[in-house]
């Protein structure tokens, strides 16, 4: 006699959160300031200037963009900001730091947006092993937004979760 095969996860109440889903599209590209100053660390004004306003800027057309310096030069804190003006025009998004850093920013602003009334009194799996560069700090912030409203979290995959909390 063949039982018939249920899928017990599938018919559950559990809901899975795959941050994969809400990955934003978009190329990422990181800017070395330090190119532009002498020898990597001193920073002239009018050859800074110089070089933001004849850069071709449109090359970062709907991409996001890190703004950073790979020395140990100190950055007047307007450098950045002359480089976002020239840049924002053009790219999807703008940020200090590296790569890991815009990504952070990334999510925490889509997090900070996203409706998630759907998960209100259930368990939930924040899923992990991601396939895209997703940083630790959005599944932090994730399990704090889900927290208050969430039945129980759980972290991995349903066939091998990690419990995190439950409402008692």
């Amino acid at each position: 006699m063949s039982k018939e095969i249920i899928n017990r996860v599938a018919n559950s109440k559990l809901k899975t959160f795959d941050l994969e889903e809400i990955y934003p599209k978009g190329e990422r590209v990181s800017f070395d300031i330090s190119q532009w100053l002498l020898e990597g660390i001193i920073l002239r004004e009018t050859e800074f200037r110089e070089k933001a306003k004849a850069h071709a800027w449109s090359q970062y057309q709907d991409k996001y963009i890190a703004l950073y310096c790979s020395t140990d030069a100190i950055i007047p804190g307007w450098a950045y900001l002359l480089l976002s003006m020239h840049v924002a025009p053009y790219a999807k998004k703008v940020t200090v730091g590296n790569l890991e850093e815009l990504e952070s920013i990334l999510f925490a602003e889509l997090l900070q947006q996203i409706d998630i009334s759907e998960y209100k009194d259930k368990p939930v799996i924040i899923k992990g092993c991601a396939h895209k560069p997703i940083p630790q700090n959005a599944y932090v912030l994730l399990a704090q937004k889900l927290q208050p409203i969430a039945k129980s979290i759980m972290y991995g995959e349903a066939c091998s979760s990690v419990p995190l909390f439950k409402k008692i």
